[in-house]
């Protein structure tokens, strides 16, 4: 079409991906190509689709790249909409996660508009949570939501995102302790509580433990004490939480982490029941950089959640690393073989145990039946369990 003497031509997402549609355009002498998109975001999509619109405009045209923006179940749609000369210059350029109306002057070469600046990965990902957490529970009409708050890491960051998104009033947190639950658990959760102004309760699941241990005792053969009774109350506290979300219709927000997910540390019907997971392609490595990013804006996660050793707190003395690598090594192997594409081969020869490369690998292949009954949660990788991420639970090309 033609406007002020500017042929424009007009093409949709996917078209720019593929070689035909825009080159057509440009041979039939357009000197502005209007892109109309639903890009779905990960961290690494905006340089890619930035140096993809630079590769058209060198051919002499102007560009001008519109975006939408929100959540969709996973999905995220980021916005940075932008404007590109016929230099390839970004002229032009919306926020992330931010409706705006960026008008933008075409005049022969020279383009002009509103530049935002890009934001640095930290704030770009927690936006992105903030975003995703907001447009799920809203869009899906829910009044607000329940978390069930440990006093860990993955739990106080979950609560910050949701009260960014939701504002304090709709956010309810619930503390549910056992007999291996540290005081400074309790007092790290309630002083966040105190910080974000949340509502909260809390219900101890001593009780309905000692009760089913009592009618359990009958029937368990193996007296010693293991998974089972682990299990056992991380689906008690599942059993409470989300009676409380049937009973106030409030959602409850899992709060499990990438690295959790990938290696199947979590408890089905247990800490993985509620209806939308804020951090499921959240590395933990990057758990801890956002919560300390967040921490940089204002306090409202306690230091000590910052810097003692997790702990899912379901027996004496318990640590993450009783079952797992070091969360360094843990999100570099989970890295190399779900997004690089890496062989097992290939990143012990980076430097890693092969015991330890070969156990990781066998725990992401073993878990795919839990991560199919998990919550959807907000993508923000290349790769996120998920649409990018399809193999059958029952198959024979992993091996023993």
């Amino acid at each position: 079409m033609e406007v002020n003497h500017h042929k424009i031509g007009v093409i949709i997402c996917e078209d720019l991906w593929h070689p035909g549609p825009a080159e057509d355009l440009i041979e039939e002498g357009i000197s502005v190509l209007l892109v109309l998109n639903a890009s779905p975001f990960d961290y690494s999509k905006y340089q890619k689709r930035e140096d993809l619109l630079k590769s058209y405009a060198k051919h002499g045209i102007s560009i001008v790249y519109v975006n939408q923006i929100g959540g969709q179940d996973e999905l995220l749609f980021d916005g940075q909409s932008l404007a590109i000369d016929s230099q390839g210059r970004v002229c032009a350029r919306s926020p992330a996660f931010k409706e705006d109306l960026n008008t933008v002057a075409i005049q022969a070469t020279h383009v002009k508009g509103t530049l935002s600046p890009l934001l640095e990965f930290e704030p770009l990902i927690y936006e992105a949570l903030i975003c995703g957490t907001r447009d799920y529970v809203n869009k899906n009409h829910f009044p607000g939501v329940l978390i069930g708050l440990s006093g860990g890491i993955d739990s106080a960051l979950t609560l910050a995102v949701a009260v960014d998104a939701l504002g304090a009033a709709r956010v309810h947190a619930v503390l549910m302790p056992s007999r291996y639950t540290a005081q400074m658990s309790n007092e790290d959760a309630l002083t966040q509580i105190q910080k974000l102004n949340v509502s909260h309760s809390t219900l101890s699941i001593e009780p309905a433990f000692k009760a089913l241990m009592d009618t359990l005792e009958p029937v368990f053969t193996v007296r010693t004490p293991d998974i089972t009774e682990e299990n056992i109350q991380a689906r008690i506290r599942g059993l409470l939480i989300m009676a409380l979300s049937n009973k106030t219709g409030k959602m409850v927000l899992t709060t499990s982490n990438k690295s959790e997910c990938a290696v199947g540390y979590a408890t089905l019907y247990g800490d993985m029941a509620g209806g939308f997971a804020v951090l499921k392609d959240v590395l933990k490595t990057q758990v801890y950089a956002l919560a300390r990013y967040r921490n940089s804006l204002s306090e409202n996660i306690p230091e000590r959640v910052l810097t003692r050793a997790p702990s899912a707190e379901l027996r004496p003395d318990q640590t993450d690393q009783d079952s797992l690598p070091d969360y360094t090594t843990l999100d570099a192997i989970i890295v190399g073989y779900m997004e690089k594409k890496l062989t097992p081969e290939e990143i012990i020869q980076q430097g890693f145990a092969a015991e330890t490369v070969n156990k990781v690998i066998q725990l992401i292949r073993r878990n795919e039946y839990k991560r199919r009954q998990s919550a959807p949660g907000i993508k923000i990788s290349p790769t996120a369990f998920g649409k990018d991420w399809r193999y059958p639970i029952t198959n024979g090309f992993f091996g023993s």
